[in-house]
């Protein structure tokens, strides 16, 4: 499932060719994704123009004049086309502007999402009614972190992919970070000293810049708008890398819990 890092490179492809542009054709091509498509989406973004993208967690947002954003979400296997030669079949919503470029949402799996909501609505939307800080933040710190699992038994790996205490991260970033803060991921969260805490959040924003820059990690579908695949998966320390030797000489250890993985090391994570 594409993550933070590649819904930001996702938003940052999308910039230049929608952002202060008016959207000429706005056409569903089904009614329907994981939900569905809002019945009134194409009369609203229709020669609306794009005053902003953003992102929030994993979500992409599409703000325009009109005082709509319409949110995206890339579900499984999502992604964005920029002016495709020709449609294809789960090409699911088409946009074109007025200088004739065309940006096309595939989705093959169809677990991604559209909603359009008005922007003074956005932070009661669901899924960030209740949704924690983002990990770039200055609110997210090892204060934060400490604060927010007082007393709490849940293992570390666990509270941190919670979108309730902090937004957007996933899998593979979670085991990455907890690796170069030398944090056990099954460790329970209410034991972990504010230093450490400290440590773990400063690892958190360098594996999330760090894979940014490096435009996401591909993983099966997952492309950048511009049809190029991230590389960060060449920089990854242990996920996907069970039985290989950790840069301490030990193997990376691959544990499975309620259908997901954990890659870690046990001798530098303790």
């Amino acid at each position: 499932m594409p993550e933070l890092p590649e819904v930001e490179t996702t938003v940052a492809g999308l910039r230049p060719v929608l952002e202060g542009k008016k959207l000429t054709v706005v056409e569903p091509r089904r009614p329907d994704l994981r939900r569905p498509i809002p019945t009134d989406l194409r009369q609203r973004m229709t020669g609306a123009r794009v005053t902003q993208l953003t992102r929030r967690a994993k979500y992409g947002l599409i703000e325009t004049d009109r005082n709509d954003v319409m949110i995206f979400h890339l579900g499984m296997s999502g992604r964005w086309r920029i002016d495709p030669s020709e449609l294809e079949k789960h090409d699911h919503l088409l946009l074109e502007t007025e200088d004739n470029r065309r940006l096309v949402l595939n989705d093959p799996r169809r677990f991604g999402s559209l909603d359009l909501v008005r922007v003074q609505d956005l932070d009661d939307f669901p899924a960030f009614a209740k949704m924690g800080p983002e990990p770039l933040s200055d609110d997210f710190n090892g204060t934060y972190l400490k604060a927010v699992t007082k007393d709490r038994k849940a293992p570390i790996k666990q509270v941190l992919l919670d979108q309730r205490t902090v937004a957007g991260l996933g899998n593979i970033y979670v085991c990455e970070a907890l690796f170069l803060a030398g944090i056990d991921p099954a460790g329970m969260s209410g034991g972990i000293s504010k230093l450490r805490y400290d440590k773990l959040a400063t690892a958190i924003k360098q594996v999330l810049l760090s894979a940014i820059a490096a435009g996401g990690s591909s993983l099966r579908d997952y492309a950048r708008p511009d049809g190029e695949l991230g590389y960060f998966s060449k920089q990854w320390l242990v996920y996907g890398r069970e039985g290989e030797e950790c840069v301490c000489g030990a193997p990376v250890i691959r544990k499975v819990d309620s259908g997901r993985s954990t890659f870690y090391c046990k001798k530098c994570q303790s």
